[in-house]
């Protein structure tokens, strides 16, 4: 008998085969099913990295237009006191309209005045600098505002510079009376 003319060892040989290319077959999915669960981790960090970063570039832009904006500030403070203690100058009221030019510029960009007069003292808003006895204000609220506070983006560019109303002590009432 001849060998070569048997066909179990050819067939058993090709069924080995094949049962090894079908494990190679499976693993390879298998790897293939790691590498894209890989890539899509991969993915997703360098989305998340880019997110992190336009966030990080867009907070810097932030805080660079709040102290550009923040230097403006007592430019229009000094604008002011200017407009309102030269009163006889013949160029007061071209200092009234670069006043209102700027402040009007501040606005667009969003800076916005802090309510301070009549408003409960606040120390995030408000940076007392006395307490006055007052009985025209509740204890505890701004009865005068010494420099006006702004806001940028609902975060307090500056403070304001305030006094807090107190009420009247009861020596001072006593000593009146008699």
């Amino acid at each position: 008998m001849n060998l070569e003319s048997n066909p179990k060892p050819k067939r058993q040989k090709l069924e080995e085969r094949i049962s090894e290319l079908e494990k190679l077959l499976v693993e390879s999915r298998k790897q293939a099913g790691t590498y894209l669960t890989q890539l899509k981790y991969a993915r997703a960090d360098l989305d998340n990295i880019n997110k992190q970063t336009q966030r990080r570039v867009d907070d810097s832009i932030e805080r660079a237009i709040a102290r550009t904006l923040e230097g403006l500030l007592p430019i229009a403070d000094e604008l002011k006191i200017a407009s309102s203690t030269l009163k006889d100058c013949n160029n007061v009221e071209g200092l009234r309209m670069i006043h209102s030019k700027l402040m009007k510029f501040l606005e667009s960009e969003g800076v916005k005045p802090i309510e301070a007069v009549g408003c409960p003292f606040d120390p995030y808003k408000h940076e007392a600098i006395t307490e006055i006895e007052t009985k025209n204000y509740t204890p505890g609220t701004v009865a005068e505002e010494i420099r006006s506070g702004y806001t940028y983006k609902a975060k307090v560019l500056r403070a304001s510079m305030v006094k807090v109303a107190r009420a009247p002590s009861e020596k001072k009432e006593e000593k009146q009376s008699v």
